[in-house]
């Protein structure tokens, strides 16, 4: 059985999140204690929990421990079938959270996975947004193999959420490593603007101006879809995502959210600023990626390396569980001003 404390490193919902979908990928029972110990509200929360149930609906799991506030689960996975799975969070728990756990499950399935999410957050806190996914991340992971793709029916904010995504992945048994070692020269950079019933107010196209205005004074300029989406009469929110993109393969990306008393000048700006730090720093990865990209370097064959400008909680976190779970073994050194992530064979 492997045996986790959730209170080492980050302490947060990551630990579960991560360790869920290793054992299920390895199919052998977990035991995780003190799930996220050194968060202010500690145990699971509704989204953390759906995350859990929709794992073991995926992996066919016997699973003790599954409520709200629970601070530890037995997790006992068997084969990973795959089809199509439904999920709902029921608050403004983040979607892309729960996506972040079972897609590495997902893609180990039997068969193609269909998984359907209801009421929950497409862009909140403490969290990427839906379009960073859809727009970096599967987009990053496709070069190792990933096939997968987002469609969003609709945006979810906090408090209310009701966002609904559904998630298509089709099985790929091994995993390509990645070597992203050169920065390269920039050739594009584009990014989405999303308002939803907020068109009266032109959130969606400020925040685009603003991101732009930002990105002119450093010497860029990027192109920016507008969406004025009216998916969700419930709950009015906006979000923007930016990316990069160079010649030699390399793709950034950043994120921020329209909040209460947060002008869409400053949440464009805001993801505008994000976006230039780590072209400045010429990482080869962004910061989000950074600790997303652990787990599948780590199942992979063969060595992975990337270069990114700092060391996150969550990136320390991922690897002391690839290594502690999988045996897989990562170097983290000083590369002028930059970190190098490599993974060693196999």
């Amino acid at each position: 059985m492997i045996e986790i404390d959730g209170s080492k490193k980050s302490g947060s919902g990551t630990i579960l999140r991560l360790s869920v979908a290793l054992a299920g990928i390895l199919r052998e029972p977990l035991h995780i204690h003190h799930i996220r110990e050194k968060r202010p509200n500690p145990g699971l929360r509704p989204q953390h929990l759906e995350a859990v149930l929709t794992a073991a609906k995926l992996c066919n799991a016997d699973v003790e421990g599954t409520m709200v506030g629970s601070r530890e689960l037995w997790f006992n996975p068997r084969k990973i079938i795959g089809g199509e799975i439904q999920a709902e969070i029921g608050t403004a728990g983040s979607i892309p959270m729960l996506i972040m756990t079972v897609l590495p499950l997902c893609i180990f399935a039997e068969k193609p996975v269909k998984l359907n999410i209801k009421k929950g957050g497409t862009d909140v806190r403490n969290s990427p947004t839906i379009n960073y996914l859809q727009y970096v991340m599967l987009r990053v992971l496709s070069r190792m193999g990933v096939k997968a793709y987002l469609t969003v029916h609709k945006y979810g904010y906090y408090p209310k959420g009701m966002g609904e995504v559904t998630l298509n992945v089709e099985p790929c048994p091994e995993l390509k490593p990645i070597r992203l070692e050169e920065f390269g020269k920039i050739t594009k950079l584009g990014g989405i603007s999303v308002c939803t019933f907020l068109a009266d107010r032109k959130v969606a196209e400020r925040q685009a101006k603003a991101a732009n205005n930002y990105l002119r004074v450093k010497g860029f300029e990027a192109n920016i879809r507008i969406v004025n989406d009216r998916s969700n009469p419930l709950q009015k929110g906006s979000s923007i995502v930016l990316w990069a993109e160079t010649d030699k393969n390399v793709l950034l990306g950043s994120d921020a959210i329209g909040e209460i008393r947060k002008t869409s000048e400053s949440v464009g700006q805001e993801a505008a600023e994000k976006l230039f730090r780590e072209i400045e720093a010429q990482a080869t990865v962004d910061i989000h990626m950074a600790d997303i990209l652990v787990p599948y370097v780590a199942l992979a064959k063969g060595e992975s390396v990337y270069l990114i400008r700092e060391i996150s909680d969550h990136l320390e976190t991922n690897i002391w569980l690839a290594e502690t779970i999988l045996g897989a073994e990562f170097e983290v050194k000083k590369k002028g001003k930059l970190y190098q992530i490599e993974k060693k064979h196999p």
